[in-house]
């Protein structure tokens, strides 16, 4: 399918923006390096070959009698003794960070948190846990994390700023006060709140901040169809029976997106904004859950150990620089000014 003549022009202005162009390659490479995190930071062999047979914990748990052993529980493959079964018929195949997130390491030569060495590049945390292995499984939830909260954000925001500016009248004057209300809400303190109330995780955090990320979208949209619901194309489709609906999603919600797409990246940052502050204050993942604010926390704590704190600040500091960066240049490929509208 061609690219019309001002989507072509919309994809030159985003690649003109080099700085944006190339933030946008890397955050996408750092996203896929996390997505295969079980593969690079693992307490587990991603591969077995033993006694004839292919094995392959990652996916799978085998017990310890599998590979000779004398107990039914899963393999603790760390253990010498286990090493020592496997090797005498086989080989294992480890990640390149034998460590995962919540790996407890016994044999640290310093009492944790350790600095950084061969074995643990970035160190380990006050439990003795890999940081290394633990900033990329916390990376990994947390870009997930901010892509689904402005996904859904995004999706009942557009609607609802959509339907507030097609009908305008009392619905518009109504539903704008709603908004007022629900806007000046403290939305920190109902965090906490119900944070204290309620077991949090992945999905209570995202739900809770569900209920007040969708603002943002309405105020854009609802501009883009205040202005255009009376437009001429817009009339001869009501004119010709065409219903609502289909007028808002298929004819005007096309040309109301620019503004949205162009607020989307920022709309990430916050989104992971808001899960590493929370994390950080106590209010927001599971204990033990891999996470950048818990890193940030555990740099606070250990002042006596700057790696942490120094990784969880550049770590943080670098993926939101490069969302603004992506950011910038989306705004400049939508910008009409550029694009010759």
């Amino acid at each position: 399918m061609a690219l019309s003549p001002l989507t072509h022009r919309r994809i030159q202005n985003f690649k003109a923006n080099r700085r944006g162009f190339w933030a946008l390659w890397l955050f996408l490479l750092l996203f896929g390096l996390s997505l295969f995190a079980e593969f690079l930071a693992n307490d587990k062999p991603f591969l077995i070959w033993y006694d004839g047979g292919v094995y392959v914990p990652v996916f799978e748990a085998y017990p310890e009698t599998a590979f000779g052993g004398e107990f039914p529980t899963e393999a603790d493959y760390r253990d010498p003794y286990v090493k020592e079964k496997i090797d005498a018929k086989g080989w294992m195949l480890w990640p390149l960070i034998p460590f995962s997130y919540d790996t407890v390491a016994w044999d640290l030569p310093v009492p944790a948190p350790s600095p950084p060495d061969g074995a643990h590049w970035l160190g380990t945390d006050d439990q003795a846990r890999d940081v290394t292995a633990g900033l990329i499984y916390g990376f990994r939830i947390s870009v997930i994390f901010g892509v689904t909260l402005t996904a859904l954000s995004a999706l009942i925001g557009v609607s609802a700023g959509a339907l507030q500016g097609f009908y305008g009248g009392w619905f518009d004057l109504l539903f704008q006060r709603f908004i007022e209300i629900w806007s000046g809400l403290p939305t920190l303190y109902i965090l906490i709140i119900m944070a204290s109330v309620i077991v949090p995780g992945f999905f209570t955090i995202l739900t809770l901040l569900l209920l007040f990320g969708w603002i943002g979208f309405v105020g854009v949209v609802r501009a883009e169809f205040l202005r255009a619901r009376n437009f001429d194309y817009v009339r001869a489709a009501r004119a010709l029976g065409v219903g609502d609906l289909t007028i808002i999603f298929r004819h005007v919600l096309p040309n109301a997106m620019v503004a949205t797409l162009t607020f989307l990246p920022f709309s990430l940052l916050g989104g992971i904004t808001s899960l590493t502050g929370l994390d950080y204050l106590g209010f927001g993942l599971p204990p033990g859950s891999p996470s950048l604010g818990a890193l940030l926390a555990q740099g606070k704590a250990n002042l006596q150990a700057p790696w942490l704190g120094l990784t969880g600040f550049f770590t943080i500091a670098v993926l939101l620089s490069l969302l603004v960066f992506v950011g910038e240049a989306v705004r400049d490929a939508f910008d009409p000014r550029k694009v010759g509208l």
